[in-house]
């Protein structure tokens, strides 16, 4: 019995291009022989997929590798219960980059041990671009319409492939090539000249006869170009987005490696516990308001009325998304902050079941106090936090954008007035009014990014890029945008907009992760 669960070890390995040392593999045949087959290939699943996330400086594994790995991964069982809740702020997202060596990705923050600074210099800038470029790549490679034929396979004669190319394939030729599609990054390396531009090079587009697909076509978005190239000019007939990809076949590929952040070692969509403590909760619900203008009286009584109307029955987290001020600038700002965040305190206080019950998460806007515009924006300062926290223990405050892991899900939350900005900049306006949340979503999930805006426009501090991908793609997007509501899925991720409570007749959005529904809610006038 033992020389075959010995032999079932190796070879489990040697799949995945490994070896054990002799003392390794005796210590992993002690502690499995103790499960039936089923535990033990479950066990081994999860200690090589702990072991190949390590930077390994050889494919011999000695032991005490391997007992880390074990330890690892007892630890995710014994925490399970204390992970159904986590919000996860913008600067400890980790940061993976795809290594096309190795065809999987790399969490360099886990590589290096030197902190991040927040203002990178030139390379780092120059490494935001690339890794947006690689891992878009990398995801439209893998796309149906762009993957070749196996050889030996029946022809597929109802899907007609295509050929990525360079632009250093188009600026080596001195012949015209015509029928070509290239991925690159849109820019104006000259004014009024749109250039295409990815790692090989940079080649002059000419947009004036072309076909839009639908979608937001910015400057420093990534685009799938199709068209000629004669003189030196690229001559584009269409231009469309890097196909999406649902998350289900992200992870396909990559396992169950954690993208999205928190304490859990591996992704929550593989714990089979918190599946089925999220199946147990079929009540669970979340409510989401965006610009609450706490010194607006107004305001103040809506909010009374919600936190009484949810206080029998807790929503399992309120999230509040400024601006949290009407008049968002002056020298008394922060001192009109802090009183509206103490009325807001004492309010809340009145429901102890709803603080017993609720978590209460803040997310800053735009125009309240912060280090300038730059995403992603620290949590609130604590001089004016100090007493929510004191009087509601289970108020967070974090920041824009945030990530919510509940159970198996995976929530995003942003807010910004991103939609005004993107028709500002986009090269074609879409034609109807009702098609621009659609072709806003599109954009967001093909670019996989939450602001694919120049920097000029939208400025993003170049380290921490990464906490705006959306990759693999989340349950829910939540923007908390000016624009009006919304509700929008696109390759199996839901796009929502809370819109304005404070100007939208005190609208909010509430999710149930149980039916990953989404309803609109609103408080009543009269109420």
């Amino acid at each position: 019995m033992a020389n075959k669960l010995k032999s079932s070890i190796t070879s489990c390995f040697k799949m995945h291009g490994l070896s054990l040392r002799s003392e390794a593999t005796k210590y992993l045949t002690n502690i499995l022989s103790t499960l039936n087959e089923r535990e033990q290939e479950d066990w081994l699943e999860r200690i090589i997929e702990t072991v190949t996330k390590q930077p390994l400086a050889s494919a011999l594994l000695k032991k005490e590798l391997i007992e880390a790995a074990v330890e690892e991964c007892k630890q995710g069982d014994d925490e399970d219960n204390e992970n159904v809740f986590n919000v996860i702020d913008a600067f400890s997202v980790p940061r993976f980059t795809f290594n096309q060596e190795q065809k999987k990705f790399l969490n360099l923050f886990s590589r290096d041990t030197r902190p991040v600074s927040l203002h990178g210099n030139a390379s780092v800038k120059a490494a935001l671009f690339l890794d947006r470029y690689i891992l878009l790549h990398q995801r439209t490679s893998r796309h149906n319409l762009f993957t070749p034929p196996v050889q030996g396979s029946a022809p597929d004669t109802k899907t007609t492939k295509f050929q990525l190319k360079s632009v250093e394939y188009l600026l080596g030729s001195t012949a015209k090539l015509g029928e070509l599609i290239v991925l690159g990054m849109l820019t104006q390396l000259k004014e009024g000249k749109y250039f295409l531009e990815d790692p090989t090079g940079a080649v002059e587009v000419d947009l004036k006869v072309y076909q839009f697909h639908k979608g937001f076509f910015t400057e420093n978005s990534f685009v799938l170009a199709e068209g000629w190239y004669e003189d030196q000019i690229f001559h584009v007939n269409g231009l469309g987005f890097p196909p999406p990809e649902p998350a289900e076949i992200t992870r396909s590929f990559f396992g169950t490696v954690n993208f999205f952040g928190g304490p859990l070692p591996t992704c929550a969509k593989a714990s089979d516990k918190l599946s089925a403590l999220e199946s147990a909760n079929p009540d669970a619900m979340f409510v989401f308001l965006s610009d609450i203008w706490l010194d607006q009286v107004r305001v103040r009584e809506k909010l009374a009325t919600l936190f009484l109307g949810y206080s029998e029955m807790p929503p399992t987290c309120f999230v509040f998304c400024g601006n949290f001020s009407s008049t968002p600038y002056g020298h008394n700002h922060v001192k009109n902050l802090q009183e509206c965040f103490k009325m807001l305190a004492d309010m809340i206080s009145e429901h102890p079941y709803l603080v017993e019950n609720s978590k209460f998460v803040f997310v800053p806007g735009p125009q309240d106090p912060g280090p300038g515009s730059i995403l992603p924006r620290p949590p609130l300062p604590q001089c004016i936090t100090e007493y929510m926290t004191q009087r509601v223990p289970s108020s967070i405050f974090t920041t824009n954008p945030c990530r919510i892991q509940f159970c198996t899900q995976e929530i995003v939350i942003f807010r910004e007035d991103i939609i005004m900005k993107m028709c500002r900049n986009s090269i074609k306006f879409p034609e109807s009014r009702s098609e621009i949340a659609k072709n806003f979503m599109k954009s967001v999930v093909c670019q996989a990014h939450l602001s694919p805006l120049p920097l000029h426009v939208s400025p993003v501090y170049w380290s921490h890029d990464n906490a705006l991908r959306l990759y693999p793609l989340p349950d829910l997007v939540v923007f908390g945008d000016k624009y009006d509501p919304y509700m929008v899925t696109t390759a199996g991720c839901i796009g929502t907009n809370t819109g304005s409570f404070s100007k939208n007749s005190y609208s909010f959005k509430v999710y149930y992760p149980s039916t990953r529904a989404v309803e609109d809610s609103q408080i009543d006038e009269e109420s």
